[in-house]
């Protein structure tokens, strides 16, 4: 082959391939240059044409960057409506979801609010510019460690991280005026509803092989008020495997 043949083909193979090379550096630019506009998206696209209507919880969700809270390989589905795996066979739950139980717990800007669940972090730092206060508890270590490291960095003040086992709640710090589990036990932890404020609520999804997600409502010390939402699907709620120590990590 002749050195212009050579040439041309060389031109041609380059101009193939660059549109590759530039989607992929697209995809991997993505973010954060452009997440406000993909959580703008998000938001009116995957949330407010599901019903959901709380302004405080959309401007929320739309200023805060999820991406940050998955792995590498899922940061170009950040903003996509759906879970997301985080390791240590857990997820990051699907806006829509997030989104809801936040307008469920019916917040006013000033309650202390209980997480059990604490995940990647996301839901506590959806959670933070909407109350005044929001412990926050995680059975893995891991896990917990690496959402206090993130909510650390976004300066998430008062997000307070526990590792713990979530079944016992913090009960040095009750009672509560929210709780929000995002795990799903088969029955609703009776710590749990012990450490709720009288007239405050609890959003939980509760069920084995069928979860509904449910809003409880503590009417007075020895009677509450139960309603399902919807049917859902969310990580069991376990027991630690072994005795740990608890352990703030703030």
């Amino acid at each position: 082959m002749s050195p212009d043949k050579l040439f041309i083909h060389l031109i041609i193979i380059l101009l193939l391939l660059l549109p590759i090379t530039q989607a992929q550096n697209n995809k991997d630019n993505i973010f954060p240059s452009d997440w406000k506009a993909a959580a703008q998206e998000m938001v009116q696209t995957q949330i407010v044409e599901r019903g959901i209507k709380d302004a405080s919880v959309l401007t929320v969700l739309s200023k805060t960057a999820r991406h940050k809270f998955v792995p590498p390989d899922m940061v170009p589905y950040a903003y996509n409506d759906r879970p997301l795996p985080i390791g240590e066979d857990q997820t990051i739950s699907q806006p829509y979801i997030v989104a809801l139980m936040t307008e469920l717990m019916g917040l006013s800007g000033t309650e202390k609010v209980l997480e059990i669940g604490t995940g990647s972090g996301y839901q506590a730092a959806v959670l933070s510019p909407l109350v005044a206060e929001v412990y926050t508890i995680e059975i893995v270590k891991t896990l917990a460690l690496r959402a206090q490291t993130i909510l650390k960095e976004l300066r998430m003040k008062n997000v307070h991280v526990r590792w713990g086992d979530g079944y016992k709640g913090w009960p040095d710090k009750a009672p509560f005026d929210r709780i929000i589990v995002t795990a799903a036990p088969d029955e609703i932890p009776s710590a749990l509803i012990d450490q709720l404020r009288i007239g405050g609520k609890l959003v939980i999804p509760v069920g084995k092989y069928w979860q509904e997600l449910k809003v409880i409502t503590k009417v007075s010390t020895s009677d509450i008020d139960e309603k399902s939402i919807i049917p859902v699907r969310f990580v069991p709620m376990v027991h630690p495997s072994n005795p740990i120590v608890e352990e703030d990590l703030n």
